[in-house]
């Protein structure tokens, strides 16, 4: 499962010391919610996935019984891992998340907050940099944010919070992208960054996105092809920022389809 990731990589450098010791366990046999469980004390107790009663919806299982199951594979292994690593951050998602099932139920569509959880908690990442790397990547300047100020990385730091995007870094692709959120806090541990973020995170601000897209392997150290700086002329992944759409005074007609 997780026997194979190359934990030296900077992005899984804040994962290693819980990871490689969790996904030794799993190795050797034992289920992964026991092995996370073994990890230490934290906020849900993992249990196996058929403890999901039938018809239960995940996240208000997981709020009113603060039991979370997971499935065997590197989803719900990092899941796991980030339920450990940022405990009041993950809480505060699913208590949002239960809140919003209790108001509007399970339909079609979950709606702006639902949505922005969803996002957030499977592809998000806290970034911490100086203003110019946030000037340039909030205008989409990908050259110069990856190349003209290229040494200014070496004051930043970029965590990853998403466990899905955790998952589909094992196996890099070129066009992965990280939602990052501006950190305004010291990012040296991840119990700072995990408060900082949990007192952030509520129904309005998560309405309202506050997410940038940022493509992860573009980031200096994280993938050796960008040692070239031609790797950031691909206009597929490294998109110029769109143009505003002139305002309407008609409503529009409502849009087909989700």
């Amino acid at each position: 499962m997780a026997g194979g990731l190359d934990w030296s990589r900077p992005r899984y450098q804040p994962w290693r010391a819980p990871g490689e010791a969790i996904a030794a366990q799993v190795t050797g046999g034992t289920p992964l919610h026991g092995a996370l469980n073994a990890a230490g004390a934290g906020p849900v107790r993992f249990v196996p996935p058929d403890a999901l009663p039938a018809g239960a919806a995940y996240e208000q299982y997981i709020h009113a019984s603060g039991c979370c199951p997971v499935r065997p594979g590197l989803h719900d292994f990092f899941n796991g891992l980030c339920w450990l690593r940022f405990p009041e951050a993950k809480r505060a998602l699913n208590r949002l998340q239960a809140q919003e099932i209790a108001r509007a139920g399970i339909g079609p569509r979950r709606g702006p907050v639902r949505d922005a959880i969803t996002v957030f908690d499977e592809n998000g990442a806290l970034l911490s940099a100086p203003p110019a790397l946030w000037e340039a990547l909030e205008q989409r300047q990908w050259r110069r944010l990856f190349v003209d100020l290229r040494p200014l990385w070496s004051e930043a730091r970029l965590l990853v919070f998403g466990h899905a995007l955790l998952e589909q870094l094992a196996v890099p692709r070129k066009p992965l992208t990280a939602h990052v959120w501006r950190a305004q806090c010291a990012m040296d541990s991840e119990a700072t960054a995990d408060a900082w973020l949990a007192g952030r995170l509520t129904a309005e601000t998560l309405a309202a996105k506050p997410f940038t897209p940022l493509p992860v392997l573009g980031v200096p150290g994280w993938w050796p092809g960008n040692e070239n700086f031609s790797f950031y002329d691909d206009s597929l992944v490294f998109r110029p920022a769109r143009r505003a759409e002139p305002r309407t005074t008609t409503a529009p007609a409502d849009p087909a389809g989700p």
